[in-house]
């Protein structure tokens, strides 16, 4: 079921919310403790961690979902956000000088920004967040991929990242965005499989101011 604007507004104060935050809920203890089946984790007590935090993060994206004022629809027994895929990917339409004039004047630590990545014979766009910013070098580091140049080029070994092909950190639109959000990937026949995104970006997601991008 997918949940419009309008439809957000009112989502607590009709009978069904307990109902849609459930599923929500469900839909996410689902897919994460799948995703935690497949990793190696060696250390039994990040494990345990892992685990013990899954409540909380949960129950927070689930009520955020229902609540936050973004262009996207909520598909409540997914627990995705959904939007109409372009047939193309729109971050081959990269400019050096915008990517760099943009995040000259908006970088700041905690930022959610959109990463293009070509993995697979795949690509598609993925949320990350500033965690370091090296003014004098003209760089940024994001928590997951690491270091990139303000213009978007990626300044480390790409192939520190197992079958990656090419990362480009990207400036922020509402096509990139959107595409980020709802996990949109494209292949050499075109559109892909839409791919589920991890309880870290469905946060990130729900970080995103749209009026600014930031």
């Amino acid at each position: 079921m997918q949940i419009s604007n309008s439809q957000q507004v009112d989502i607590f104060s009709d009978d069904q919310h307990q109902l849609h935050y459930a599923e929500l809920c469900n839909a996410l203890y689902e897919r994460e403790l799948a995703s935690l089946s497949q990793q190696k984790l060696n250390n039994i007590n990040l494990l345990q961690r892992k685990i013990a935090g899954l409540r909380h993060h949960i129950k927070r994206a689930a009520y955020s979902l229902l609540q936050h004022q973004s262009p996207l629809q909520v598909d409540v027994h997914n627990a995705s956000w959904q939007a109409k895929q372009a047939a193309k990917c729109m971050a081959n339409n990269y400019l050096v000088q915008k990517t760099q004039q943009w995040f000259s004047n908006n970088i700041q630590i905690g930022c959610s920004v959109a990463v293009h990545i070509e993995q697979l014979g795949c690509e598609y766009i993925e949320l990350d967040s500033i965690d370091k910013i090296d003014l004098s070098g003209n760089r940024l580091h994001t928590n997951k991929f690491g270091w990139f140049n303000i213009d978007g080029e990626f300044a480390e070994n790409v192939y520190t990242q197992p079958a990656v092909l090419s990362l480009r950190l990207l400036k922020p639109s509402k096509a990139i965005l959107t595409a980020a959000c709802c996990g949109h990937k494209w292949d050499h026949k075109g559109k892909g499989q839409q791919r589920a995104l991890s309880l870290r970006e469905l946060l990130l997601s729900l970080s995103i101011n749209w009026k600014t991008f930031r």
